[in-house]
């Protein structure tokens, strides 16, 4: 059984299944990798392809992947990020047994139920390096993503509506079809809408790069079954609350790489709705098909 009991619909490899789905039913080619090959493999793995594709909730990342990614998108690749809560644990592989890989989870926000560790056993045994959060080794999701997690709930889910950068002409682009005033997701297999579960929202000033376009911001989570972290434990509630939003965004990098990020588990679970015909899916196909060269 590929669906969750708490969602209805797929989750993790049940979600990241209706992407597959998609890209078969508009005829885009494409290649299957895991995580494995990723962290084996490297830049290698990825530098024969124009579009790279990240499903609905790639979380653990380690070292060999993190800068994959970064030194794909430096030299001009295009990276489609369609999930949320994305490279946030710094993971470790056993080099000896690559079927064991190590995390290391401490207890610093309070509402995330994670498992604490002693002082000085937040460092990765395999390596050495400091295992926690992305932010904490100086590389937060967002330098690489545009956005970086920020909230959950396993609740109703959102849809998103377009703010101002959505109308300049170089992103244009990605809402052809779509009206200026349509709600974006507010529909979906998962709790109801394309913005839920875990998602993500732009840090501007706190690692999102600053030519970043933010282009459609969620709302109307219900405040009291959706949990708002911002990573950032320490900001006032009513900074808290603002953070309980899932952002998409768009930025070029320095060498020619785009990024768009759509920051939420629930996007890819939106995908199939009315039959593949839906604002959700039009976005996706817009931004694959300028990543890929062409135009409609």
């Amino acid at each position: 059984k590929s669906t969750s009991y708490w969602n209805g619909a797929g989750r993790h490899f049940g979600a990241d299944m209706y992407l597959v789905d998609w890209l078969d039913r508009y005829g885009f080619a494409n290649d299957v990798a895991i995580d494995h090959d990723l962290h084996a493999d490297g830049l290698g793995l990825l530098s024969p392809y124009q579009v790279v594709i990240l499903g609905s909730h790639p979380e653990y990342f380690s070292w060999p992947m993190r800068r994959a990614l970064e030194d794909y998108v430096a030299r001009g690749g295009n990276l489609m990020y369609l999930g949320g809560n994305g490279c946030w644990w710094v993971t470790d592989v056993d080099p000896e047994r690559p079927h064991v890989i190590e995390v290391r989870k401490k207890f610093i926000v309070l509402n995330i139920p994670g498992i604490g560790v002693e002082p000085g056993e937040e460092f990765l045994g395999a390596s050495g390096r400091r295992g926690g959060f992305w932010r904490e080794s100086g590389r937060p999701p967002e330098s690489l993503f545009g956005v970086g997690f920020t909230a959950h709930g396993f609740c109703r889910a959102s849809g998103y509506k377009r703010r101002p950068d959505s109308f300049k002409p170089e992103v244009r682009f990605i809402f052809d079809g779509i009206g200026e005033d349509e709600v974006i997701g507010d529909f979906g297999l998962a709790f109801g809408g394309a913005a839920g579960d875990e998602f993500d929202r732009a840090f501007p000033g706190g690692g999102t790069p600053p030519n970043t376009y933010i282009l459609a911001s969620s709302f109307d989570h219900p405040k009291d079954s959706c949990s708002s972290l911002c990573a950032i434990p320490e900001q006032p509630p009513e900074v808290q609350a603002a953070s309980l939003r899932s952002d998409l965004t768009y930025y070029v990098a320095p060498g020619g790489g785009r990024v768009f990020a759509a920051g939420s588990m629930c996007w890819c679970t939106s995908l199939p709705h009315n039959r593949y015909d839906n604002s959700v899916s039009r976005i996706t196909r817009n931004v694959l098909i300028r990543f890929l060269g062409g135009r409609e």
